[in-house]
C-alpha cells in the first residue's frame, strides 16, 4: 500500500502528539495543516503561534491558518493539496459537508473520551467533575452531527482521587495518537468496520465557563475536590477569604466532619480543613491574588488562619 496522503487540522498541545504520529508513520504523508489563527496570549497579550502551527512549520509542512475552513477560497487550497484522508484533532472549527465531502477516504476525529459518552468540547473536565471511574479516547469517522461518527476504536483509562486534568490531558495525547497509528491504518487498509455509536448512551460535554470554578462549599467534599481536579487545565478553582479571591489548586478528601458552618475552616494542621456540606476539604496548594501558587503551609507563614474563618463564594 502507497503512502496514504493526509490533510490535518489540530490547534493546542493535545493534537501534538497525532501530528507527530503521522509525521513520524511511514504509511502516511502529511501533505498540509489546518490550524486556528495566530492569538493574543500572556501578560504582554503577544500574538502566539499554536502549538500544531509551531510543529508544522519545524517539518517545513505547507500550513494555512483560516479564521474559517469552509469558505470556497480555502476550500480550493485544500483541494490543491489533494489530500486523501483529513485527521481532526481538538481543531477549534465545526466543519462543513463540503469540507468532509473532499476527501475520499473520508474523515476521522480524535475525541477525548469513550464516545457517545461525552461528546463536545470539554470532555476530559466532564469526566473527572462527573466522578467516572473510566475515561479514555475514540476514533470516529466524522459525521456533521456533532461527534456522532461511527467508532473505529477506543483506548480506555481508569481515573481515581488524585488525576487532574493535565495529567489526563496529556495520557489520552498519547492514546490519541495510538488511535493513528494502529486503528486507522486498518480502516484504510479495509481490515475495520466501523461500529455506530449508541445514540441512548449519549451525553453532552459543554464548553466549560469561568463562573464553574467558583467552590460552593455547601456541596460535598468529593464533588468539590472533582471540580479541583477537573479544572485544573483552567480556568480553575477559586474562593473568597476575607473578601479577597484566592485560587485553589490542590485538595483531598478528609471524611472527617464538623457541626459548623460549610465553608468554615476547621483545622490548620496537614492542610487547611474547610467542613463542606459532607466531609472536609483539605486545601494543599493555593494562591492569593496577584502571588504565585504556593504550599498551604508556605501561604500560611505570609496569611496566618485562625479555625472559625470562613470561605465563601463571593466576596
Amino acid at each position: 500500500m502507497s503512502k496514504v496522503r493526509v490533510l490535518f487540522l489540530g490547534t493546542p498541545q493535545f493534537a501534538c502528539a497525532s501530528l507527530q504520529q503521522l509525521i513520524d508513520d511511514e504509511h502516511y504523508e502529511v501533505v498540509g495543516v489546518v490550524s486556528q489563527p495566530d492569538r493574543k496570549s500572556g501578560r504582554k497579550m503577544k500574538l502566539q503561534a499554536s502549538p500544531v502551527k509551531v510543529l508544522a512549520q519545524s517539518y517545513d509542512i505547507p500550513i494555512i491558518t483560516p479564521e474559517s475552513v469552509n469558505t470556497d477560497e480555502v476550500l480550493a487550497i485544500l483541494k490543491k493539496w489533494n489530500a486523501e484522508a483529513a485527521v481532526v484533532v481538538a481543531f477549534g472549527q465545526i466543519l462543513s459537508q463540503k469540507f468532509l465531502d473532499l476527501f475520499p477516504l473520508r474523515v476521522v476525529n480524535v475525541h477525548a473520551s469513550l464516545l457517545p459518552r461525552w461528546r463536545g468540547a470539554a470532555p476530559i473536565q466532564r469526566a473527572i467533575m462527573a466522578g467516572d471511574k473510566v475515561t479514555g479516547v475514540a476514533l470516529q469517522v466524522m459525521v456533521k452531527k456533532l461527534d456522532a461518527g461511527d467508532i473505529l476504536g477506543v483506548r480506555k483509562v481508569n481515573l481515581n482521587d488524585q488525576k487532574n486534568a493535565n495529567q489526563l490531558h496529556d495520557e489520552l495525547a498519547i492514546l490519541g495518537a495510538d488511535l493513528l497509528h494502529v486503528e486507522f491504518m486498518d480502516y484504510l487498509r479495509g481490515n475495520l468496520t466501523p461500529v455506530p455509536q449508541d445514540e441512548s448512551l449519549v451525553t453532552y460535554a459543554p464548553k466549560i465557563e469561568k463562573s464553574e470554578g467558583q467552590l460552593d462549599f455547601n456541596l460535598s467534599a468529593s464533588e468539590l475536590h472533582r471540580k479541583v481536579l477537573g479544572l485544573s487545565m483552567g480556568p480553575g478553582c477559586y474562593s473568597f477569604l476575607n473578601g479577597k479571591k484566592i485560587k485553589i489548586h490542590k485538595t483531598r478528601i478528609s471524611s472527617q466532619s464538623y457541626k459548623v458552618t460549610p465553608g468554615q475552616i476547621v483545622e490548620v494542621g496537614d492542610g487547611i480543613r474547610v467542613q463542606c456540606g459532607q466531609d472536609c476539604l483539605e486545601i494543599l496548594e493555593l494562591q492569593p491574588e496577584s502571588r504565585p501558587r504556593m504550599p498551604f503551609k508556605e501561604y500560611l507563614k505570609g496569611y496566618p488562619l485562625e479555625v472559625g474563618q470562613v470561605l465563601t463564594v463571593s466576596c
